[in-house]
């Protein structure tokens, strides 16, 4: 493995973590294999290149690779550093965009997850908690474009994946993150419009469609 050339993603099309990486490398123009990984048939390449956690995303540069999703995003921001900066070059700004970075990762993933796989007051307290971080995650936007301001960056690439997942969320909820946090849609929106993103999400009804298929999964339906 350490002697292939090139850029190679493992990754699973619905996989939010893996759009992040996939974003990252649109913005930084860099040409890639996409290798997408059945999660329960894992690949030997999979399970060599991720050994600790064996999951996806892993992105494979000359035979070595990188793991776990934001610490991929900002190696390609290093590495690739002609093309659109992703984290900011003053270091406080830096520090901040790295702590929105994981707050979104230590926060919407798991809650989110929740919307869908719970039921009656669980599920009406996992909304809640929900609303409440979508709005601490708007003060903080407030009425900049992106996070970073006038500059796409980490923020907005570890958050505008799971915008696909709004729907599901606000189905299986009952409730409307427009009515909740109109500044959010409204980011996610502008976000959309880039190329980067735009070509790598996928709409709201097919991820509904595979949330169905993970509810059927885990017995919820």
């Amino acid at each position: 493995m350490a002697e292939e050339k090139g850029v190679k993603l493992l990754d699973l099309w619905s996989s939010p973590f893996g759009q992040r990486c996939r974003i990252a490398l649109a913005e930084k123009e860099v040409e890639y294999e996409y290798k997408e990984e059945n999660l329960s048939d894992k690949s030997e390449l999979l399970l060599k290149s991720n050994p600790i956690y064996k999951k996806i995303p892993v992105l494979i540069h000359d035979g070595k690779p990188v793991c776990e999703s934001l610490n991929i995003v900002q190696y390609i921001d290093e590495v690739w550093p002609s093309k659109t900066p992703i984290l900011p070059s003053d270091p406080y700004a830096r520090a901040q965009a790295r702590f929105w970075a994981d707050y979104v990762d230590k926060k919407v993933y798991e809650c989110g997850t929740r919307l869908w796989k719970l039921k009656g007051e669980a599920l009406q307290e996992a909304k809640e908690e929900f609303i409440l971080i979508l709005k601490t995650l708007e003060a903080e936007l407030g009425d900049k474009k992106y996070f970073g301001g006038e500059t796409f960056g980490l923020v907005d690439i570890a958050l505008v994946p799971f915008t696909s997942w709004f729907y599901s969320y606000e189905t299986y909820a009952g409730f409307s993150i427009e009515q909740e946090c109109s500044k959010l849609v409204s980011w996610a929106k502008r976000c959309k419009e880039r190329a980067s993103v735009a070509k790598t999400l996928y709409e709201p009804k097919k991820i509904h469609e595979f949330v169905g298929h993970l509810r059927k999964k885990y017995g919820v339906e």
